[in-house]
């Protein structure tokens, strides 16, 4: 991807030219997106029985931010985690028509060491807007402060961002436009080089999925894991504020259960999939006295920050980790409103809390001492 004609000069924040990737990149990536939710779409409606609930009031959301230029606002979207193949089954659910328009679809956070194993895999994930995430019991660049999570804040937030062009060590990672050269890039290794997509006016605004649960969880009465700070993070920095959509899935568990046995790669079907999307938050009520205690923190750094970038005192102050534990807390009992509005039975209280979970099993694959649950951590 690569900057292309872009006239800076007296544009406005919510008027801004349409600075976009090379229409042949943005060709690749409508083709990949749509065939990959025609698939999703033909396998949940073709092999299995279906019940969604909230789409209409969601395809109403999507609607109104087709015009990037109106779009006020990013939006987050986020859920459980109960399969490796819930993203992109779960968008099999919305109509074909909205498909092959990836400016107006998800942007999501795959681990690095699955969806980037190599250069080919790596240009058709990030081709399908799925951004290369290192988790930290697979890799030393793993956690709350990688680069990845800024992009998606500046995804989320008003303006294109500018990020200077590293100079990577070795090439064999870069997943650049192919078509173009150039373009500011970010790097998640030291190593390898991606291009920012926060720096096109065309993802001003973007909506972004989360899985604040960072693992598949899969327990028999849908019985939800903590959430992890990155969602934290998106709320209290992007900006402004964007919208927060609560969700939750269920049925993809049944199609890859944890404990299936050979052949592992293939899916289980006819299954019977949940899907439900949840309104709008009031983000100002839900999260407004927490993000104005952030920017007072911020404000007391007295720092001209990137958005994004963080003192030590914004990572791993008392307040910061307070404020970042309380956001996810109230996500999650957001996630858990729509949970419970589909009949399932009540939770443990102390399940929204990551201590609850510390005593777990370190290996990839086990089956939870907490809750009984099947539990994947590495995909």
């Amino acid at each position: 991807m690569a900057s292309h004609e872009v006239d800076m000069s007296n544009s406005n924040p919510n008027k801004l030219p349409l600075q976009q990737p090379s229409l042949p990149w943005r060709m690749t990536s409508s083709v990949i997106m749509g065939l990959t939710a025609a698939l999703s779409r033909g396998f949940l409606y073709g092999l299995n029985s279906v019940e969604v609930t909230g789409l209409e009031r969601f395809l109403e959301v999507l609607d109104k931010r087709k015009d990037v230029e109106k779009r006020q606002r990013g939006l987050i979207t986020v859920s459980n985690h109960v399969s490796v193949l819930d993203d992109p089954l779960i968008w099999g659910v919305l109509p074909f028509s909205y498909a092959f328009n990836p400016s107006n679809h998800r942007w999501g956070m795959g681990a690095h060491d699955i969806c980037y194993k190599n250069k080919l895999l790596g240009s058709f994930f990030y081709a399908g807007q799925v951004l290369p995430t290192h988790r930290s019991k697979h890799s030393p660049h793993g956690g709350l402060f990688q680069p990845t999570v800024p992009q998606a804040i500046r995804l989320l937030s008003s303006s294109p961002f500018t990020t200077p062009t590293p100079a990577p060590l070795e090439e064999s990672h870069d997943i650049l436009d192919p078509f173009t050269s150039g373009g500011m890039t970010f790097t998640t290794t030291g190593t390898d080089q991606y291009v920012a997509p926060s720096i096109y006016s065309q993802n001003r605004h973007s909506w972004v999925h989360v899985f604040p649960e960072a693992c598949v969880h899969q327990h028999p009465k849908m019985f939800l894991r903590y959430f992890k700070w990155g969602i934290s993070r998106m709320i209290l920095e992007s900006e402004p504020m964007p919208d927060v959509l609560p969700m939750f899935i269920d049925g993809p568990q049944r199609v890859m259960p944890e404990d299936r046995g050979w052949p592992r790669f293939l899916p289980r079907f006819p299954v019977k999939f949940r899907v439900a999307f949840g309104e709008l938050l009031d983000t100002e009520k839900k999260f407004g006295d927490l993000r104005a205690r952030w920017q007072e923190l911020v404000r007391k750094e007295k720092r001209g920050l990137a958005m994004g970038e963080l003192t030590d005192e914004l990572k791993y102050g008392k307040e910061a980790v307070n404020l970042r534990i309380e956001v996810a807390r109230r996500v999650r009992e957001e996630v858990a409103k729509v949970r419970r509005n589909m009949g399932y039975p009540e939770e443990e209280p102390r399940f929204e809390l990551a201590e609850t979970w510390a005593q777990e099993p370190t290996e990839d694959r086990f089956k939870s001492n907490v809750d009984d649950s099947l539990i994947n951590k590495r995909k």
